[in-house]
């Protein structure tokens, strides 16, 4: 019980001494995370909208499909993205593996089938009345499809915060493609996950009480924006 002790009192003098280490830390896990949920947002969000109001062949299967890889277990993703990436793959050229680049690849892989099948949902929850409507009066797709949005916006913004705080807390792909280099791939969860195992449970904590404080905003402004839907 005293090494708990000794811990939380390590890390609280961390934290509030401002370590330069866990700030470079958790500068570059917010950067990793937020470019990855910035990209899979652009991607997603458009993918969502028309899976929702478009009739295509197979669509049964694609939101089976998005449905499906919703549970996909990051290590999977890492082992995927790291045989596309490493030297002796496709892409390897570009030198990507063990770098910033591959954790973002990971994560956005991660978040997309999560904003995809969230907008979907919430794009499927606005009355067809809203694009009609819009369509009739002259609107062109574009701008009916951003009407329709609009609607749904406080759902999408939903979407894209679960998806965000699905990857800050992702820890099998990061430690894959990263290769947790102290200085260059060390993020939060794999710091956390490096230092627990050499003993430095107060380095450990510190990193852990910042993420779960994270992960507190990100669920206080999800409740917002599910509240402000209904």
């Amino acid at each position: 019980m005293d090494f708990i002790i000794e811990g939380i009192q390590k890390a609280l003098q961390l934290i509030f001494s401002l370590d330069r280490e866990i700030i470079n830390i958790v500068l570059l896990s917010l950067r990793v995370s937020l470019t990855a949920i910035i990209l899979a947002s652009f991607l997603g969000i458009p993918l969502g909208f028309l899976m929702a109001v478009k009739d295509y062949w197979g669509k049964r299967f694609s939101i089976a499909l998005v449905n499906t890889l919703l549970a996909l277990p990051t290590v999977v993703i890492g082992l995927i993205v790291y045989s596309l990436i490493s030297r002796r793959g496709p892409l390897g050229v570009f030198s990507l593996l063990y770098s910033p680049s591959a954790m973002i690849i990971g994560q956005f892989i991660l978040a997309i089938p999560i904003i995809i099948a969230l907008t979907h949902s919430a794009v499927q929850g606005v009355d067809k009345r809203i694009r009609n409507t819009a369509l009739t009066l002259g609107a062109t797709e574009t701008q009916s499809a951003w009407t329709v949005i609009k609607e749904a916006r406080y759902a999408v913004l939903a979407a894209v915060i679960t998806g965000f705080g699905r990857v800050i807390a992702e820890v099998g792909a990061a430690m894959m493609l990263g290769g947790n280099i102290k200085g260059s791939t060390r993020i939060m969860t794999t710091a956390i996950a490096l230092e627990t195992a050499k003993g430095e449970f107060g380095f450990a904590i510190a990193l852990g009480i910042i993420l779960l404080l994270i992960a507190l905003v990100a669920n206080i402004l999800l409740h917002y924006f599910q509240s402000r839907r209904v």
